[in-house]
């Protein structure tokens, strides 16, 4: 799959990664990870600080899928609001999904303190405005339903929002508890540290070409003629995952994002570094980077070819400039040094999938699929971690292959 297009923000943030050998012998472990982007490396990182022997596999370079293109939001609302996740699934299983996320956002921040490499992340506060006035009405029946379930968040009028921002919107909601990072740092540092800890063994440019079951384990042939052989394996492959086991209920879509110009009076106009997003769909995302830069993302398309997404690019990043000079036309004229286009995951319902597969025994896919990719990734870790040690979660079947 072509997993994106164009020229990506942060690989030249790390020049000088560590390079991992591609295996040259057959192998035994406790866990194979396959993929090694960021629902890998988390997941490793969780399954070696338990004691296990893992090993990861990766067919390109540590990051060098989706991660690399990821913006690095970490929220815990999500595509889908608290009030709809009620309303679809119910008071306990939409409260516990966003309690999860919330849960995530802050064990993020303890994982990244843990790590031997800086991965670039901070804790932030987030702004999510009313797009237009026939916004506000549902937007406040959001805030009410997180203010009455214990979140901590704010209600902005208006003149709150001009004050620190300067743009005119009607109200927000904000939300404190949310991060940011550096993705691809992150990824590498995960790995590098559960290599020197806990003895983690990366494999990268070594490919799986079949999986197999013999004798209660699985084992993974790979393009080098090694066999790689294991109890348990996860597959995190990221929106490639529908190539190795089809899953009806989710598509793949496609997104765009830039990164601008260094703004020397950025901190000026950008009140603590909120990251923002709206109610309009599809939205605008936004952020800042620790060189003062604006990371922003959105305008997703559905279904359309690879092709047909790559043409898009320069009036997709056109249109993400545009608009985000209109909020901040001090600003202008922003460059977007960095402008790219990327598949992006969705699930028919909002919540993403993860656990053992039906019918394959032993084998777990993590699919972190919709806008908080990396908390779902961190859900998955723990979850995955549990399901694999103790052969149960009690939050497993809210993102089952299986569930209602």
């Amino acid at each position: 799959m072509d997993l994106q297009f164009g020229s990506l923000p942060w690989k030249s943030t790390l020049p000088s990664r560590h390079v991992h050998p591609p295996l040259s012998e057959s192998i035994r472990c406790d866990v194979l990870v396959v993929g090694s982007g960021i629902s890998g490396a988390l997941c490793a990182y969780e399954l070696c600080k338990r004691g296990f022997d893992v090993v990861v596999l990766e067919k390109r370079h540590v990051g060098g899928g989706s991660t690399s293109s990821n913006t690095g939001l970490l929220q815990y609302m999500n595509d889908r609001s608290l009030t709809s996740c009620i309303g679809l699934f119910g008071e306990r299983r939409g409260l516990r999904f966003y309690t999860l996320c919330k849960q995530a956002a802050e064990r993020l921040l303890t994982i990244a303190s843990e790590l031997d490499k800086d991965s670039e992340m901070f804790p932030r506060s987030s702004l999510y405005y009313a797009s237009s006035e026939e916004d506000v009405r549902s937007l406040r029946v959001e805030y009410d339903t997180l203010h009455r379930y214990g979140f901590h968040t704010e209600w902005w009028d208006s003149e709150q929002i001009r004050h620190r921002f300067g743009f005119d919107k009607p109200a927000a909601i904000v939300t404190h508890g949310d991060a940011e990072v550096n993705p691809y740092r992150f990824t590498h540092a995960l790995l590098h540290t559960a290599k020197n800890k806990y003895k983690l063994r990366v494999f990268e440019h070594t490919k799986g070409t079949q999986v197999r079951h013999e004798g209660g384990f699985i084992q993974i042939q790979t393009d080098g003629g090694f066999v790689a052989t294991a109890k348990h394996a996860v597959f995190a492959l990221g929106y490639e995952t529908n190539e190795m086991k089809s899953n009806p209920n989710t598509r793949i879509t496609s997104s765009f994002a830039i990164k601008t110009q260094t703004i020397p009076n950025l901190l000026d106009v950008w009140h603590e570094r909120f990251l923002i997003w709206e109610t309009r769909r599809p939205y605008l995302y936004l952020r800042t980077s620790t060189d003062n830069r604006i990371l922003a993302g959105g305008f997703d398309e559905g279904d359309i070819s690879t092709e047909e997404r790559n043409k898009l690019l320069p009036s997709k990043t056109a249109q993400l400039i545009k608009e985000v000079e209109a909020l901040f036309p001090q600003l202008a004229p922003l460059i977007a040094e960095n402008a790219w286009a990327g598949a992006f995951g969705v699930t028919q319902d909002g919540y993403p999938y993860f656990g053992e597969a039906p019918h394959r025994p032993g084998c777990f896919f993590i699919e972190a699929f919709g806008g908080n990719g990396t908390v779902y990734s961190t859900i998955a870790s723990q979850i995955v971690g549990d399901l694999i040690e103790f052969g149960f979660h009690p939050d497993a079947e809210l993102f089952s292959y299986t569930r209602r």
